[in-house]
């Protein structure tokens, strides 16, 4: 990219926020200096939009993030949805009766759902995520909704959670994505510790950033992105330039126009600052 990107997107996890979540002053001030050139700004994550305010406390600004691997489109500004795409109930009923076969002499798998709604409120993590009995060792402590796996996905989510902490991520999405069938469902993985993430089919960080794109009317060609694991994936080949970070997963690396150093490194800033 010859010129300065004109929309920039970055993951959160391993690539804006350093290892101890922190935003670095050296990212803060590149993406301060990129927001007063013109460019936009955005985050592009698989955390659910009430995960970010510990991220969005650390910047001057409040924008349009992709959250939840894309299903959900949120204005940080307002604490608003702007859209959601979601997995129904028949849909996840079908995928988790295939799943639960396929996994029966592993142990099976634990569920969780995350559904799309207001980031507030002292109710808002038991109403918005829920996990059937065996997914944490005590998911009432962690505030999480608790519900038996037919109620748990007898309501529209955003997001259906797999998890099997006796495999690796890479592991577990080798064994199950081959049984979902991509017309129910996109599967992905962002963390590697036996956790899957399924979306409505067609629905990826690429879908959310080019809808954002198209909003602030800024060409494919004019964006970058930035992330470090494969839900980066799609936003990576999508975007004008797609950086690895240096921390990132080999398959992102090679899917990615260049790689950059790690998020400890200030990877993100080191490639805004040849512009900003």
């Amino acid at each position: 990219m010859a010129d300065a990107p004109r929309f920039i997107f970055s993951d959160i996890d391993g690539t804006f926020i350093d290892p101890d979540a922190r935003v670095t002053p050296r990212t803060q001030e590149v993406v301060a200096r990129a927001l007063r050139s013109g460019a936009h700004f955005a985050l592009a994550t698989g955390r659910p939009h009430r995960w970010l305010a510990p991220v969005l406390e650390q910047l001057s600004v409040r924008p349009l993030c992709v959250t939840a691997n894309g299903a959900i489109l949120y204005d940080s500004e307002s604490d608003h949805v702007v859209a959601s795409h979601q997995l129904q109930p028949e849909t996840m009923a079908r995928i988790v009766g295939n799943v639960m076969e396929v996994m029966a002499r592993y142990g099976g798998v634990s569920l969780a759902a995350e559904r799309a709604g207001v980031s507030s409120g002292a109710d808002a993590l038991e109403t918005l995520f829920a996990v059937d009995p065996t997914y944490s060792p005590d998911p009432v402590a962690n505030g999480f909704g608790v519900a038996d796996p037919t109620d748990l996905v007898a309501a529209p989510a955003v997001k259906l959670l797999l998890r099997n902490p006796g495999f690796s991520s890479a592991e577990l999405y080798e064994l199950i994505a081959p049984h979902v069938d991509p017309e129910d469902a996109h599967v992905t993985y962002s963390m590697d510790d036996g956790l899957l993430e399924l979306a409505a089919p067609g629905v990826t960080k690429a879908a959310g950033v080019a809808e954002l794109a198209r909003r602030f009317g800024v060409a494919q060609e004019d964006t970058i992105a930035f992330g470090d694991m494969p839900n980066d994936i799609e936003m990576l080949r999508w975007a004008g330039t797609g950086v690895a970070m240096g921390n990132a997963a080999d398959i992102v690396k090679r899917s990615a126009d260049r790689v950059t150093a790690t998020n400890r490194q200030d990877g993100l800033a080191q490639v805004l600052e040849e512009w900003f």
